[in-house]
């Protein structure tokens, strides 16, 4: 049987689309969706089976020598396309390297983010390398274009048949410069397709030629960033990074379900808070910066550590705009807490959030969760009488109503998302929120994400 990524693998392979079943499909009444927590005996089973594939896919490589990446980045890197890359095939058991192209090794990516590098690319250029793989964005892929260690460490990769790629601008801005194109089909950001030879073109989210693969952008970057797993370590190991992901998850799931529906109005560009801890899911809390600021959202990244450096689940280092001290000083219209178990129970300890919390509850604002987060929103109270979806590893731990079949839940002022693979689609849910069906498909066209009104 051939693997769920062949069609992305296929150098001849036809695009990849999304179909989506309607919001509320005939004879099921939502009643049907809706489930009491499963008896502890099957809850354990089923959390320990998630857990138990999450440890043996991150820390144990399908070889015995870790397969090694380098991901470069650069002032104005597309951040989803960075941080997915690197935290995905972190997951596969890949010893990635974020290397900096800059003098410093924080950058300010595209939407405003800043990320700590591992190293310079400097460092990088006598090392061998299984991949190299490169983000998007601009001015970043002018910028990586820009750099002749770079372009010496990819042109070498390419002589000597290893993989390697790129996403969104950057096989136009970088590769084609590099004369890393030629022979090989190719595809590339809408806004930059016409750059592209018109035979060698092609629309595909992941096009795969030889030993190059190129994506669209920042919503085909879990699709990019899993071809790579199943070329790497095979397909087996795709579909087991994807079950943690939720990227691929049952078909028959709903894109979003709103029970007990609420006007999300405000009278500005409404002001978003997330808190972040050391162990957050970094993708999860990139996907939600760089998609919200695309609709003009104000976020907050506010840290409950000492600094305001913190190191994400996927050890990827993330500056924080303010400690959330400083952020308790402002009223929010969203509380967002990403996930990640250890950075959710650290986010737990923090008297100032909790007080945030509790006024945000309090004055009936807006707040929401992702994954295991969803523990947190339950020991302060926040889901009593709540119906919410959540991750299966977390589900059993909940007291209130949970909706399996719907990767977002919004219950009046509250939104929860199962995972990882769904934040993209919860982050879109926001904005259809605050603005309109209008706004959020505006974003996920430029962002390269099939986004249906139902």
């Amino acid at each position: 049987m051939l693997s769920p990524w062949h069609s992305l693998l296929s150098p001849t392979a036809p695009p990849v689309t999304e179909t989506r079943p309607p919001l509320h499909p005939p004879n099921r009444s939502l009643r049907s969706y809706l489930r009491s927590p499963p008896p502890r005996s099957v809850a354990a089973a089923r959390a320990a089976t998630l857990s138990a594939t999450a440890t043996a896919v991150s820390s144990s490589p399908p070889c015995s020598t870790k397969k090694k990446v380098l991901v470069p980045i650069a002032m104005g890197t597309e951040e989803m396309e960075a941080v997915i890359l690197a935290g995905v095939l972190r997951l596969a058991g890949a010893d990635v390297t974020l290397a900096s192209v800059e003098e410093d090794l924080e950058v300010e990516a595209s939407c405003g983010t800043r990320i700590v590098a591992d190293a310079h690319i400097a460092s990088c250029a006598d090392q061998v390398f299984d991949l190299v793989a490169l983000p998007g964005g601009m001015p970043g892929s002018v910028r990586l274009r820009d750099s002749d260690i770079l372009q010496r460490i990819t042109v070498r990769q390419a002589e000597e048949k290893r993989l390697y790629g790129a996403i969104c601008a950057a096989p136009a801005v970088v590769l084609m410069p590099w004369g890393l194109h030629k022979r090989k089909k190719i595809t590339c950001h809408p806004s930059f397709i016409g750059d592209l030879p018109i035979f060698r073109a092609v629309e595909s989210n992941v096009q795969v030629s030889g030993e190059l693969t190129t994506s669209r952008g920042p919503g085909t970057s879990f699709q990019f960033a899993l071809s790579f797993v199943e070329q790497m370590f095979g397909p087996h190991a795709a579909e087991d990074v994807d079950r943690i992901l939720m990227t691929q998850i049952d078909k028959d799931l709903e894109r979003s379900t709103e029970v007990n529906e609420l006007e999300w109005s405000v009278d500005h560009n409404p002001h978003v808070l997330i808190p972040i801890a050391n162990g957050s899911e970094e993708m999860e809390i990139i996907i939600l910066v760089d998609i919200l600021r695309r609709a003009k959202i104000n976020v907050v990244l506010a840290s409950v550590e000492k600094s305001l450096n913190i190191v994400g689940s996927q050890k990827m280092k993330i500056v924080a705009h303010k400690s959330i001290m400083s952020a308790s000083d402002s009223k929010y219209d969203l509380i967002i807490l990403p996930g990640g178990t250890v950075g959710a129970e650290r986010l737990h300890r923090s008297r100032v959030l909790k007080k945030l919390l509790k006024e945000q509850k309090q004055a009936g604002r807006m707040y929401g969760g992702v994954c295991s987060s969803l523990k947190i929103l339950q020991q302060q109270g926040l889901l009593e009488d709540k119906i919410v979806t959540a991750h299966p590893a977390v589900a059993h731990e909940l007291t209130c109503q949970v909706i399996d079949q719907s990767k977002i839940v919004i219950d009046g002022n509250l939104i929860t998302g199962k995972g990882i693979g769904t934040v993209i689609d919860f982050s879109l849910a926001v904005i259809r929120k605050f603005f309109g069906y209008a706004r959020a498909k505006s974003v996920a066209n430029g962002i390269v994400f099939e986004y249906h009104k139902s």
